[in-house]
């Protein structure tokens, strides 16, 4: 090798010994956070339901035949007393009269046997058995008479028809519902309660409810809802097989009940704890086993894992018992990314029920 190429590899070697390397810069990681605040207790769970009478008869027929006429529709208002349905009044009818003209048989039977008594031409013995023979006779047709009238359907009380089950032609049994009658009075909304929140609910637990239409006049966009006061009045103690849903009614209180039929309900049950709860979103927990944690972030952008207490699960976010406090700015997404000391840069994020600052 050459003196002048050795002495130039020399140089570069004492060259690259003498400079420092820099150290790489660490570069955070984003991360999207949001300021823990406050939701009342009173934010509870909101359940869509039905405005429906609070006493609702099914109709039907006391005895059974074949409709032949209906005379009113579904949605018509009736008054107690007023003809609904009739069915084929023709063996009702010829019924009736066999029991008539074997009461009158028997009438006349004891009136001849009381005239012959009176003569003493048969014994007290004969007399009596005419005169129960008569009364027989006379139930009989009497009974025969209420048959022939049950043929026709009437309104036991004021209301308005909410359903047609049976049709004219159609033949009917005794008892078989053909007609439902929400009567008037107090208005009550018909919801299903989860399984998730059955325990959660008492009957009498007092309510918020919203109508989004006023009368029977579909709400316009931009209209105010419509604010009434509610209590839960029955809760079933069985789930519906098929929903898995357990049905309840929430009653409506004084000017409330005259709300229209039919028109949907948002039900929103009131806490009895009145204390202020803190609610997250799901994505921002971090499970461990079975306990939950969420991370912290410190003035300096550092996190730190904290281990906190769910109180429950809800459609809008995790309910925090303990473990934080309002105010406090935690990860909301990405909580699976970060480790304990790390630096984040902080991306501010929004919470859907309004706690996010």
């Amino acid at each position: 090798m050459k003196p002048s190429a050795f002495l130039f590899i020399l140089l570069s070697v004492l060259g690259g010994c003498g400079k420092e390397s820099s150290p790489e810069a660490k570069i955070e990681q984003p991360a999207l956070t949001l300021v823990v605040g406050a939701a009342t207790s009173e934010s509870g769970n909101v359940y869509s339901g039905e405005i429906r009478a609070r006493h609702e008869t099914q109709l039907g027929f006391r005895t059974g035949g074949k409709i032949i006429e209906r005379l009113v529709d579904a949605g018509a208002r009736v008054q107690a007393g007023q003809v609904l349905m009739r069915l084929d009044p023709a063996d009702s009818g010829l019924q009736a009269n066999s029991a008539q003209a074997q009461y009158q048989l028997a009438e006349a039977e004891a009136k001849r046997y009381r005239e012959l008594r009176d003569k003493n031409f048969v014994s007290q013995s004969a007399l009596d058995a005419k005169e129960t023979a008569l009364k027989a006779a006379s139930a009989q047709a009497g009974l025969a008479g209420n048959q022939a009238d049950y043929t026709t359907l009437r309104a036991d009380h004021s209301g308005v028809i909410a359903a047609i089950s049976a049709e004219v032609g159609q033949v009917v049994s005794a008892g078989q519902t053909v007609m439902r009658l929400a009567q008037d009075g107090e208005r009550e909304v018909a919801i299903a309660i989860p399984e998730t929140q059955y325990a959660t609910l008492k009957v009498g637990a007092p309510a918020d409810v919203t109508l989004w239409s006023e009368g029977n006049e579909a709400a316009q966009p931009g209209a105010r809802p419509r604010k009434l006061v509610g209590r839960l009045r029955e809760l079933s103690p069985a789930a519906d097989p098929a929903s898995r849903t357990y049905a309840a009614r929430v009653a409506l209180s004084g000017a409330d009940a005259q709300a229209a039929l039919g028109m949907t309900a948002e039900v929103r049950f009131k806490s009895h704890d009145k204390r202020d709860q803190l609610v997250v979103p799901l994505s921002a927990i971090f499970q461990q086993g079975d306990q939950a944690a969420v991370w912290i972030v410190a003035a300096d952008h550092s996190v730190s894992l904290r281990k906190v207490e769910v109180a429950a699960y809800r459609d809008e976010g995790v309910v925090i018992a303990s473990g934080i406090a309002a105010g406090e700015r935690i990860v909301s997404a990405g909580v699976h990314k970060l480790n304990a000391g790390e630096k984040i840069r902080i991306i501010e994020g929004e919470f859907a029920n309004g706690n996010a600052q």
